[in-house]
């Protein structure tokens, strides 16, 4: 596969085209997505592109949203937020052209003008999840990352091992936890999670890869994560711990027909004594918490076989745009798929974009290439 520095997207012939960053939403990971915009907002180029800002709020609203990124950027004391307006922005099909419409109470519905790409900046459920997707492809808008069944497939730890095992890729032993499930007879989920062996990992199905997750050493502290992790769904994947080291890596989509694209992988570092695993806090507050290893220190035959399966596992979900793909890497050179995530975070110091400027291909070069990609793919069936 092409591992060649992507060039840069072709503009539209009258205007610049036009790209709506989407970013807020209601999900628990709302702050993240702020942060991640920020990133975005700082270094699109705004002389190829005109952006137009858009916040979710919590209520599911759609804003216009200040440009300005020290707004939505992350500090320890403060967590970002879209705030609701007397104006909501809806997205309308007018005289062929799909147009950001700004409404309120008594007042004559406003244009904004044609919206050429939405570049969907959104973390967990209501967002990354298919939903809005589902929304862009039935006005037929183009969008930057992953359609409607890769997003959902992503989001769903529980559908995505099923996926990856009908693919021939090797997951560690798992039980999934509906919430009829616990209700009805919690001793056999215990029972269940027991054979596994501890510690296990108590996540969300549904939400991010930061939140609601606790690592249970024993069972007695089983049923206060699995409380914890139902504050953000009700339904659960308990996954068995391996020991291992966490390797990254990233996909971009091919142009055309070529293959996905693969950065170098990565190795990421939590410092000890604060952080027992890679949390909010250690990804997204504390600037030293963690450290990314770029390439991997591992040998020249398992980087390459870390490049194919990430590869494979982008395309054993249909994803497009990208994605960040990790593994366990085990003492005795297994490597085993935790996850694939199809908006992972995208802020200048988040992990996907890291992997890529190790692998020459810059921040702002990398956002160019995404709405490129979505310029250049239709909506539908495809």
């Amino acid at each position: 596969m092409s591992q060649d520095k992507p060039t840069t997207g072709q503009t539209a012939p009258t205007r610049k085209p036009r790209v709506a960053v989407l970013f807020g939403g209601r999900s628990s990971e709302h702050a993240v997505s702020c942060v991640t915009a920020a990133g975005v907002l700082g270094a699109i180029n705004k002389d190829k592109y005109e952006v137009i800002p858009i916040g979710i709020a919590k209520t599911g609203q759609w804003v216009l949203a200040p440009a300005e990124t020290a707004q939505w950027s992350l500090a320890a004391s403060s967590l970002p937020e879209v705030v609701p307006s007397s104006e909501t922005v809806t997205l309308a099909e007018i005289g062929g052209e799909h147009q950001l419409i700004v409404a309120a109470p008594n007042q004559v519905p406003q244009e904004l003008g044609a919206v050429d790409v939405v570049f969907p900046l959104l973390h967990g459920p209501f967002g990354e999840d298919g939903t809005v997707q589902g929304l862009l492809e039935l006005s037929d808008t183009r969008y930057v990352g992953a359609g409607v069944l890769a997003s959902a497939v992503g989001m769903d730890k529980h559908y995505m091992k099923v996926v990856f095992e009908a693919a021939g890729l090797h997951v560690g032993p798992y039980v999934v936890v509906t919430d009829r499930q616990w209700r009805k007879d919690p001793e056999a989920v215990r029972k269940q999670v027991d054979r596994l062996g501890f510690p296990v990992f108590v996540k969300p199905a549904r939400a991010g890869s930061s939140m609601g997750i606790s690592k249970v050493d024993s069972l007695e502290g089983l049923d206060a994560a699995i409380e914890e992790a139902r504050r953000h769904d009700l339904k659960l994947v308990i996954e068995a711990g391996i020991v291992g080291r966490e390797i990254e890596c990233a996909v971009l989509e091919g142009r055309g027909t070529d293959a996905p694209r693969t950065s170098m992988p990565g190795e990421i570092s939590v410092a000890g004594g604060t952080h027992e695993f890679y949390d909010f806090n250690a990804k997204y507050v504390e600037d030293d918490a963690a450290a990314l290893s770029c390439p991997a220190d591992m040998p020249a035959d398992a980087i390459s076989r870390v490049r194919e399966l990430a590869a494979a596992a982008f395309d054993a979900v249909g994803a497009e745009g990208l994605s960040r793909v990790d593994f366990f890497y085990t003492p005795e050179g297994e490597l085993i798929i935790n996850e694939i995530n199809t908006m992972p975070g995208f802020t200048p110091k988040s992990m996907y974009p890291q992997m890529w400027a190790a692998t020459g291909l810059g921040y702002a070069d990398l956002i160019d290439e995404l709405i490129y990609l979505a310029l250049n793919r239709n909506t539908g069936l495809r």
